[in-house]
Formats: C-alpha cells, structure tokens, sequence
C-alpha cells in the first residue's frame, strides 16, 4: 500500500483520528478471529485503505510542519515536530 489517498469517498472524509480508532477496531476484531472468513477478508480490505488513508494524512501534516520551520527563516534544514 502506497501514501495515495484513499480512494472511498467515505474513507477520504475521515480526520486522521478517526481513521486511526477505526483501524484500531478492525485490528482487534481480526486479532480475536471472531469473524467468518469472508467478512475478515472484506474488513482486512477496509483496514488496508485506511492505514493508507492514515500514512497519507501524516505525510501532509509532516509537509506542513517542514513548511512552517523554514518559513520562520530555518532554511538550513528541517527541525522533526514534537508533538507531545
């Protein structure tokens, strides 16, 4: 899976946070292994767009903070973002 945005309209509505809960639903549900074959494949599927639809979402915030550190003058190099 590349950094592409998602391609459901519904997937590319999400915020990151709430692509991210989702994902961390769809894990738990195949990890406990509850469900029939089937409907593992089609959540399995699910949760590979939005682990796409995540990276793409952090690699815009990640271009933004670039944008923000070398517009306050730092162009000798990008600073990471602290986000704690």
């Amino acid at each position: 899976m590349t950094n592409a945005p998602a391609t459901d309209p519904a997937i590319a509505a999400l915020s990151f946070e709430e692509a991210l809960a989702e994902l961390e639903k769809i894990v738990q549900r195949l990890e406990s292994g509850s469900a029939p074959l089937e409907e593992s494949i089609s959540i399995y599927e699910r949760g590979a767009a939005l682990k796409g639809h995540c990276e793409a979402r952090l690699e815009q915030a990640r271009l933004r903070v670039e944008k923000v550190v070398l517009s306050q003058g730092s162009a000798s190099g990008v600073e990471p973002a602290d986000f704690s």
